[in-house]
């Protein structure tokens, strides 16, 4: 075949390449028919390195003209030829290239289907998108496409994969943590840590007013303490979320997260702690003979039509337990009001179930668990910033809308009729 396209191109039945962006040339070469606009490894792959050497040579004689003419109209000329990198799938190849130079100038001409080509298959792209998928820089190579014959492979070594990596993930690190958030209210924010080694990322996800999650901020440190949360809410203040605006943020118990945004917030802020984290609490103290019953005692306690009464249960099982498990009551009655908070809320049904735990920010935290699965080695908080960071973005790709969305026209306005009870009280 690589005779029959070679003849094809001494007798120069190649087309003439139109110019622009949207170019939809066609090249002949025996029975190959090939479009300009696919991608350099589709035409590639599908019909060798001839074609790609067709289509540049055509590009040359509409620049220069049909070899050995003569015109006073030309304006450029040939010039041998020359090797240059092209991305090809994930990779990099040397390819040899015609050259043009202008004749008034003598400067170099660049040939369309060179730009259109170099343009394409971007080479960090592929790189980052193999490593989100789990593929390691040791195995890279062996996830690409085979190459034509003829063509050797350029910077898939795992130095080279690990730079591009490094180098494109950097940039939307700084990026990312300048995000603006003024633009979008959240009456809802959960705040939760997951950890990277012996680094600790604390992550605010924030869900608006149609129940939509967006990821707000994320904060390096080693413990969920009170100054990484402060850190991390002072740095959502900056980049514009109101702090006059009654906001309900769910947490999962720990108190360096909730102090913090009690003093950040104030009297704006009302504070849901995650009730499944309260129950394994509670029976972390119990003999498994008893779990079960104190287990589904709490559950049916917050499945009650009113706040009172939830709270009424609840302080009946402390004292029913105060003998036997102290440390188990001391666990049930430390922040026990505010695992009540949503249903003080009078907010019902699905939404009423979302909220009263941190699983929708914990399902986030899983899917930064799975991007990083092939590190072993942390070094530093740099590079645990990236990775997550990285994981988020590719997180925020499959969020959906919180179940009970419907219902959270009934949530903005109990916020703003509680916090208006408060400032009355």
């Amino acid at each position: 075949m690589a005779k029959i396209l070679t003849k094809e191109v001494r007798r120069k039945e190649t087309a003439v390449p139109e110019t622009g962006a949207e170019m939809s040339r066609r090249v002949r070469l025996g029975a190959v028919l090939v479009r300009a606009k696919q991608g350099l490894r589709e035409v590639m792959l599908s019909a060798g390195t001839e074609v790609l050497m067709a289509m540049l040579e055509d590009d040359r004689t509409a620049l220069c003209g049909p070899k050995h003419s003569q015109s006073e109209e030309r304006r450029n000329h040939r010039h041998g030829y020359d090797t240059g990198p092209l991305v090809l799938g994930g990779r990099k190849v040397a390819v040899r290239k015609p050259r043009v130079r202008s004749i008034d100038g003598d400067e170099e001409v660049e040939l369309p289907t060179w730009r259109q080509f170099t343009d394409e298959d971007p080479l960090t792209d592929r790189a980052l998108e193999q490593m989100l998928v789990g593929v390691t820089t040791r195995k890279y190579e062996r996830s690409l496409e085979p190459l034509p014959e003829g063509l050797e492979s350029q910077g898939t070594s795992r130095s080279s994969v690990s730079r591009r990596f490094v180098a494109r993930t950097s940039a939307q690190v700084e990026a990312f943590l300048a995000r603006s958030v003024k633009d979008e209210d959240y009456p809802v924010v959960m705040i939760d840590g997951t950890g990277f080694g012996d680094h600790l990322m604390l992550v605010a996800m924030g869900i608006d007013s149609k129940g939509e999650k967006h990821v707000l901020g994320v904060r390096e440190g080693t413990t969920e303490s009170e100054g990484v949360c402060r850190s991390l809410l002072q740095d959502l203040i900056e980049r514009g979320l109101d702090v006059e605006r009654a906001r309900l943020f769910v947490i999962d118990g720990g108190k360096g997260i909730r102090k913090a945004i009690r003093d950040v917030f104030g009297a704006w802020a009302l504070v849901q702690r995650c009730q499944e984290h309260k129950r394994r609490n509670v029976l972390d103290h119990l003999p498994k003979s008893k779990r079960a019953r104190v287990s589904k005692a709490m559950r049916d306690a917050w499945k009650s039509e009113s706040e009172a009464t939830a709270r009424r249960l609840l302080r009946q099982l402390a004292k029913d337990l105060e003998r036997a498990h102290p440390g188990a009551v001391a666990s049930l009655r430390e922040g026990l009001d505010e695992t009540l908070t949503v249903l003080s809320l009078g907010v019902k049904g699905s939404l009423a179930r979302t909220l009263v735990s941190t699983n929708p920010i914990e399902n986030l935290q899983g899917l930064l668990k799975q991007v990083v699965r092939n590190v072993k080695r942390w070094r530093g908080g740099s590079m645990a910033l990236r990775w997550a960071v990285t994981g988020l973005m590719e997180a925020e790709k499959r969020f959906r809308r919180v179940k009970g969305h419907r219902e959270m026209p009934q949530l903005l306005a109990a916020l703003s009729s509680k916090i208006e009870e408060k400032k009355a009280a």
